[in-house]
């Protein structure tokens, strides 16, 4: 049932129609529109298949551009031919996650019950559940198992479920960047976030999309508070220090008079435009919730006992989001489970988003492990 026209990238297709849905909070959802991108071509015994998982404010379109912005994918430097996600080698498949905003099923789609936009009656839902609903994805192209999952931050933690959940699907993982469970600290400021959201007057209880007023004021405040923990202090630093913004002087007043703020609202007002103040709401809950040692009676080890999957698991130096500390937990738990695991953590001060530029060592790293992966499956000779 793809939407999809010959030859696009993009396709749309209805899931869970003859087994719904079921999800972690006990609702069970009938069929789910999901929408996803795909790369490359599959080959003859789909053994070279590889799901990209977003983070929490990306989208489908990793190496596409944008249908709302206009810009390249999120991940253009790591998909496409001759690059590291190599599309003359793989079929790479990338879609919105449950509770997007960008075509699968959210608080910002059709309800069927009511003909109006779910709203605040969507059904909480959490990484698992985001999850189940790629495994249907899987199911319908047909993929017994992915050659490899990967992932950044939320991303990351699906790819962690996915090998937790699912291991006889998943050849090769790499989390990048996350942890087995949210922080406190994360938790904090994604509740600071979900505030500004519903403080502001436009949110209307979640109901604002017929009224044609959004709460961007309070979604670009929660854009900027986030996006503060994506960099690092020696990044911010490096990039605007304390220079003043097309001025020479202190205005004495509220006006952006540094670069820091200029480019701050800049960061809220761009993500208006492309994300839903509810599907916020929702993924950054669906973080919070993710815990695999609560799901494992405290035995993170035992998330991934037995499991064949082989990982690699990369942090960065400066990453205070998700530091080192915590994917060396990730990476403990896999060597007491026996799994084959590697580990990488790599210096830069690019902080949390360093996944997501053109950071060399990590690059040279999922190049090297997916090569190696790639031999062990028998891709190459």
């Amino acid at each position: 049932m793809s939407a999809s026209s010959p030859g696009s990238d993009s396709h749309s297709v209805l899931l869970g129609t003859e087994t719904p849905l079921q999800l972690d909070c006990g609702v069970t959802l009938g069929a789910i529109r999901m929408a996803y991108c795909t790369y490359g071509s599959l080959n003859a015994d789909k053994s070279n298949a590889i799901l990209i998982c977003h983070a929490l404010t990306g989208d489908q379109f990793a190496a596409s551009r944008q249908p709302l912005t206009g810009k390249d994918g999120w991940w253009d430097l790591m998909i496409g031919p001759g690059k590291i996600l190599d599309t003359d080698k793989y079929f790479i498949v990338c879609s919105n996650v449950l509770g997007g905003c960008m075509g699968t099923t959210g608080p910002s789609e059709t309800d069927p019950k009511t003909g109006k936009p779910y709203g605040l009656n969507f059904p909480i839902i959490t990484i698992g559940d985001m999850v189940r609903a790629q495994v249907l994805l899987q199911d319908y192209l047909g993929i017994e198992s992915w050659f490899s999952v990967i992932g950044g931050s939320m991303g990351g933690m699906q790819t962690l479920q996915w090998a937790a959940a699912y291991p006889e699907r998943v050849f090769s993982a790499i989390p990048i960047a996350c942890a087995a469970r949210h922080s406190a600290q994360n938790i904090a400021f994604h509740e600071v976030g979900r505030q500004a959201v519903m403080a502001d007057p436009n949110w209307q209880g979640g109901d604002y999309y017929a009224s044609g007023r959004k709460p961007t004021s309070g979604l670009a405040v929660a854009r900027m508070a986030a996006h503060i923990t994506y960099l690092s202090e020696a990044a911010l630093h490096r990039k605007f220090g304390r220079n003043l913004q097309d001025r020479e002087n202190l205005t004495y007043g509220f006006d952006a008079d540094f670069q820091v703020e200029s480019y701050l609202r800049y960061q809220g007002i761009n993500f208006v435009d492309r994300f839903d103040a509810n599907s916020y709401l929702y993924i950054t809950r669906a973080m919070d919730y993710f815990d695999l040692f609560t799901d494992n009676n405290g035995n993170l080890a035992s998330a991934f006992e037995g499991t064949k999957t082989r990982f690699c698991v990369v942090s960065f130096s400066s990453d205070w989001l998700f530091p080192t500390s915590e994917n060396k937990q990730i990476v403990h738990a896999l060597i007491t489970a026996a799994a084959n695991v590697s580990f990488v953590e790599v210096e830069t001060d690019k902080g949390h988003d360093a996944f997501l530029l053109d950071t060399p060592e990590m690059l040279k790293t999922i190049d090297g492990f997916l090569q190696s992966s790639a031999r062990s499956r028998g891709l190459v000779s």
